[in-house]
């Protein structure tokens, strides 16, 4: 009981609170979690350096000499929970306990040697309640499959297409979690219906919050690597930002980077040894966490409207207020260049921000050019 009132007053000091029985883990304005998946402890300051904030998912679970080497980083950690973990209520970089992954997949039956259906969604919130019976100041996370924005992905099996098993008004998966996310990586897929179409980011990240009745934190995650010998190839570190952004722009709480590499042998921090895409990573979330407040903030929708000179590509945005300035921040949803006019209700010049460049506001409008999914980020001043 000691350890539980402890680890209560340290994560309610650290930025969280329980509002309405649904954990939001970003009351603090100044963090947005950055995180990557299932990496060693030992390369925890080699993530930090390169913007990372959090790790989720450690092999063979948390133990004291992971624990040291994340604490050395100041790094945060979502892992699953056991004896160890729940001796240490009072650290302040646990910032949460997972599921095990992908409960809505088919499940190996390794005696058998054979796929089965997808995990009961009963077993999800039972073993969610337990969880928060054993800390109860933590939030609990769960990462489903690409099912949730590819609904018909085979991969499910028995389960597939059956949405209705997700929803927390139907008691599904996202009932027995504080934090929901997914993984989809487009650049990689292999199915025709994906492939390629980075907009698959942003269905997911729509469909996790229409099926928790927008009431929980959603995050996604990114692919930064040819994943495995199937795959077509390695995404741009162009396509890299859009996705991130897609993600953003529609609503996401968090995002994270799949690191790992299967072409030829298994590389679980392929990541950290891709230069070009490494130094793109750390920019895309040296930028994120610059903004972090403003992310954070609510959005602004009725401030600004945009059009495109095509229907077929439209562009995508979110706008906010925070201090005296107004942010758009936009992103084209599909391949192809195309022109977005803006309406935005006040404002005399446009700051496109990390670009160095300026656009005046004329009777209310600005233009601006977009390359394929491309990416732009407005300030608006009076």
């Amino acid at each position: 009981m000691k350890n539980g009132l402890v680890a209560l007053c340290a994560w309610m000091a650290g930025g969280f609170l329980l509002a309405q029985d649904v954990r939001n883990p970003n009351v603090d304005a100044n963090f947005f979690p950055i995180a990557v998946w299932a990496q060693n402890p030992l390369n925890a300051s080699a993530y930090k350096e390169n913007g990372i904030n959090m790790f989720i998912s450690i092999h063979g679970g948390l133990n004291q000499e992971k624990l040291d080497h994340l604490k050395k980083a100041e790094m945060k950690v979502i892992a699953a929970q056991n004896d160890f973990g729940l001796t240490k209520l009072d650290e302040p970089l646990i910032y949460g306990w997972m599921h095990g992954d992908g409960p809505d997949n088919a499940q190996r039956n390794t005696s058998e040697n054979k796929w089965g259906p997808c995990r009961d969604p009963a077993v999800i919130i039972s073993d969610y309640k337990q969880m928060r019976k054993n800390d109860p100041s933590r939030p609990v996370y769960l990462n489903v499959g690409r099912g949730v924005a590819y609904t018909n992905w085979v991969g499910r099996g028995a389960c597939r297409g059956k949405v209705d098993m997700y929803k927390v008004s139907n008691n599904g998966y996202l009932k027995g979690c504080d934090i929901a996310s997914f993984d989809i990586y487009p650049v990689n897929a292999t199915e025709a219906d994906v492939g390629g179409k980075l907009w698959y980011v942003a269905k997911g990240i729509d469909n996790l919050q229409k099926w928790s009745d927008f009431k929980k934190p959603t995050w996604c995650w990114i692919e930064t690597t040819r994943i495995s010998n199937k795959a077509r190839r390695k995404p741009t570190t162009a396509e890299v930002k859009s996705e991130v952004w897609m993600a953003l722009i529609h609503g996401a709480k968090g995002i994270g980077y799949f690191c790992h590499s299967f072409v030829g042998r298994t590389d679980d921090a392929a990541l950290l040894r891709d230069t070009e895409m490494l130094t793109a990573v750390k920019a895309i979330n040296e930028q994120v966490a610059s903004l972090a407040s403003i992310l954070n903030s609510p959005d602004i929708k009725e401030y600004a409207t945009v059009k495109t000179g095509s229907d077929a590509i439209p562009v995508d945005i979110m706008t906010k207020k925070y201090a005296k300035a107004h942010y758009i921040f936009a992103v084209a949803m599909r391949d192809g260049k195309t022109t977005a006019t803006f309406d935005v209700k006040s404002g005399r010049i446009v700051d496109v921000m990390g670009e160095n460049r300026t656009i005046k506001i004329k009777r209310g409008k600005f233009s601006d050019e977009f390359a394929s999914y491309g990416v732009h980020l407005y300030m608006i001043r009076k």
